[in-house]
């Protein structure tokens, strides 16, 4: 008999999972995800920033999985697993696996702080970055007709927390644009200086698990274009118009981008046990939730602490989602036909 394989998610993970156990008669596979796209997370900065549209870095999923015979996609949102009876619940239904596979990548991390997560801009998802798109270009427009300087100034200002690849982009976006898009488009705001862009990190560096040369380079070049880079600076509060810092500075703005870091998701029947850090479950070298039996994650949501080149887990990069789903459907294949099973190691 066939065994039905449900997939909860289709980033880098799950749909390269999914793709590499299309048309193998052993498997049945229904891929679920809240949206009936997949995207590419590394160009969302210029979906935001109005450069790319957004069927530039997204395609429909059935039109993706169209030729593959075995593969149903069920567009809805996870809500409960029942491992004892090999159940789960989803927001319009429910489905019986034989395996069942998280790979629902993470969302953002606001560490608590409920002023920061109901006034900033968030940039994680493709919703996310058009909502970021329609807010700047609101914001840009009323700086154009206010005639109160200190709310003009504000209304420029751009605050990016977060000194990893997303952060670093978009504050080098917003730097490029204010020398050539608003000079240009907008000539009622042609004072450089009216437009203040900082890059902001709790950490000492920026690009923290990237090469020092790659480090300084990016600093360099940031600087540059003009970016005011704080380092060391941690973010306390923001209630829309001030951002606050544990040094008890602040800077006054309209707009704070939130690029600080990622949090996985809590998935209800699955034990508190099973998670690690920030929220990500433990799994064993096959990728196998532990003190499950037949439950799998893969991806950003779970953390391997088994790969000797890694004992504090992979990092949260594409690379390793697509890496650890493809390992894992060769792993399927292996225990569906009674074979040893490969643990799983991170080539970079």
């Amino acid at each position: 008999m066939k065994k039905h394989i449900v997939i909860i998610g289709g980033g880098f993970a799950g749909i390269n999972l999914a793709n590499s156990l299309s048309n193998v008669d052993q498997f049945d596979i229904t891929l679920i995800d809240k949206n009936n796209y997949i995207f590419f997370p590394p160009l969302i900065y210029q979906v935001a920033t109005g450069f790319l549209e957004t069927s530039s870095i997204s395609y429909p999923f059935r039109k993706l999985l169209k030729e593959k015979k075995n593969i149903r996609f069920w567009l809805g949102k996870f809500v409960k697993v029942i491992p004892e009876e090999n159940n789960i619940l989803i927001s319009n239904g429910e489905l019986k696996y034989d395996y069942l596979v998280f790979a629902a990548g993470t969302k953002t991390n606001y560490f608590g702080m409920e002023n920061v997560k109901k006034n900033a801009i968030p940039m994680k998802t493709l919703d996310d970055a058009l909502n970021m798109r329609n807010i700047l270009l609101q914001r840009i427009e009323q700086a154009t007709t206010t005639k109160n300087k200190a709310e003009k100034k504000k209304l420029l200002t751009m605050v990016i927390v977060g000194g990893g690849p997303t952060g670093v982009e978009v504050s080098g976006m917003f730097a490029e644009m204010s020398k050539t898009i608003i000079q240009k488009e907008y000539p009622e705001l042609t004072h450089l200086s009216q437009t203040d862009i900082y890059l902001v990190d709790g950490g000492d560096k920026l690009l923290a698990p990237m090469s020092e040369k790659s480090q300084k380079y990016t600093y360099e070049t940031l600087k540059q274009l003009g970016v005011q880079i704080k380092l060391n600076a941690q973010v306390t509060d923001y209630n829309g118009e001030i951002v606050t810092f544990k040094d008890g500075s602040f800077i006054k703005t309209k707009n704070l981008i939130w690029a600080a870091g990622v949090t996985a998701m809590n998935f209800e029947g699955i034990p508190k046990v099973c998670y690690g850090r920030a929220k990500r479950l433990i799994v064993d070298e096959y990728n196998k939730i532990i003190g499950t039996d037949n439950i799998f994650a893969i991806g950003d949501t779970c953390i391997q602490e088994t790969d000797k080149n890694f004992t504090a887990g992979h990092p949260q990069v594409a690379q390793v989602a697509i890496q650890q789903g493809k390992n894992l459907a060769k792993n399927f294949i292996a225990l569906n036909s009674n074979k040893t099973q490969k643990p799983f190691k991170y080539k970079r």
